[in-house]
Parts: structure tokens; sequence; C-alpha cells
């Protein structure tokens, strides 16, 4: 790639608008605002494709630097033939299961399997959205998604993976499997076992909770009774 220059004659003026394809002619020349534009466009599906493989927030958010020093480095290898989406995608994973098989041997396939129970069961259904109205809102939506977040982090690195590219950022089968270098079979497969990890860790961690559900303690236990007897008074 070029030096960083800027070229505003051939840059449009909303250039978050602009499709990849113009971005990507553009940041060839070195154009900064398109490189931050692609960036910022890609920022998420790259932390998250990083962070299902790698299991931790500042390794992943360096594996996604590292993946854009190399994409922007090598840019002019990119010939369209793949969406640029796609084509950064599959960096990070080559990125990010690199680093993982450096520091230590992935478990296999066929130990995973082997692990894997055959309980049967009706897969939790994921909220899709959680929204936040008030602080008590706010806490249970986080409660709930650091729930999620350590029943993906405990999935094998393999259904870790399809699991992210298939429920957390909504990809086809097909396109999931094509990411990964895995037949769509094998995709299904993976996936199926992965929800049913998830649900079994899901259930480990609520475990001994149900107990605690709807309390109805303290202060409004109290003004109950309050209600009751001014509610009897007024009868009498």
């Amino acid at each position: 790639m070029t030096a960083i220059a800027d070229p505003v004659a051939r840059r449009p003026q909303n250039i978050s608008a602009i499709p990849d394809a113009e971005l990507v002619s553009l940041a060839k020349q070195g154009d900064e605002p398109a490189i931050r534009a692609i960036v910022q466009r890609h920022n998420r599906r790259l932390f998250r494709t990083a962070r299902a493989i790698i299991r931790s927030d500042w390794e992943a958010e360096d594996v996604v630097q590292a993946v854009y020093v190399k994409a922007f480095t090598n840019l002019a290898t990119f010939r369209g033939e793949a969406e640029l989406s796609t084509w950064l995608t599959r960096i990070t994973l080559n990125e990010a299961l690199g680093r993982v098989r450096a520091r230590k041997n992935t478990t296999g396939l066929e130990e995973i399997d082997m692990q894997t129970t055959s309980r049967g069961g009706e897969v939790l259904q994921f909220p899709s959205s959680l929204s936040a109205t008030d602080p008590e809102s706010e806490l249970s939506r986080s409660q709930a998604r650091h729930l999620l977040e350590q029943a993906v982090d405990d999935l094998p690195d393999e259904f870790r993976a399809i699991f992210v590219l298939r429920e957390v950022e909504g990809m086809s089968t097909e396109e999931a499997a094509s990411y990964l270098g895995i037949k769509p079979e094998t995709a299904k497969t993976r996936l199926h076992r992965a929800r049913k990890l998830m649900r079994q860790s899901i259930e480990k961690q609520l475990s001994g909770a149900f107990s605690a559900l709807f309390p109805f303690d303290g202060a409004r236990c109290a003004s109950m009774g309050d209600r009751v007897i001014a509610a009897l008074r007024q009868t009498s």
C-alpha cells in the first residue's frame, strides 16, 4: 500500500455511505478517511470472530489490529473476487487460529465428541435484543450478557467459532462453513453440538438459583401487611 494520503478530489463527501469496493479503491491510494471507514464498518464482526477463537477481549483487539495492518499492507492483492468482509474475516480467523495453535494443541474433534453428552431437550432460545430502560433493566441485561458470554467461552474452539458466526453474526450455514473451510454438513453438526453445550453450561450456572426467583421480602413484604390492615379497617 502507498503511504497514507488524502486524495480529497476523488473521495465522496459522505464516505460512510459508499460501498466497500469504492472504499478499497480509495484505500489503495492511501486515503486515510477511507481506511478509517473500512475499519469502523467491519470492526464488530472482526472482533467477534477473533473473540470467539481467542476468548480474551484484549487479545482479540490485538488480533483485529494485526489483521487490519496485514490487510491494508497487502491491499493490492485484494482483487474483489470475494466480499471485503469475507476477505477480512478469513484473515481474522487465520490470525486467531494461528495464535491458538502456537500456544497449545487444539483438542481433536473425536475427543470433543466423546465428551459431549447425548442428553436431549430443546435448545434454549436466546433473546436477540435486551432493551434497557432503567438501571434495573440495565443490570439484568448486563447479567444476561455475562451469562451468555461465559457459556460461549466454555465451548470448545471448533464449536465456539461456528456458534458465533451463525448465532451472533447471523451468517447462513453455507457462509459460515465457507469462512471456516468446512462442509455445510459439518457446520450444522458442530452448531447442533454447540447449542447443546450452551444449554448445559447455562443450566449448570443457574443450578440452585431457582429458589431465589420472584423474591417478595423486605419492604415489599412489610408494605403488603400495611396494605392488608388498611383494607380490613375500611371494611370493618
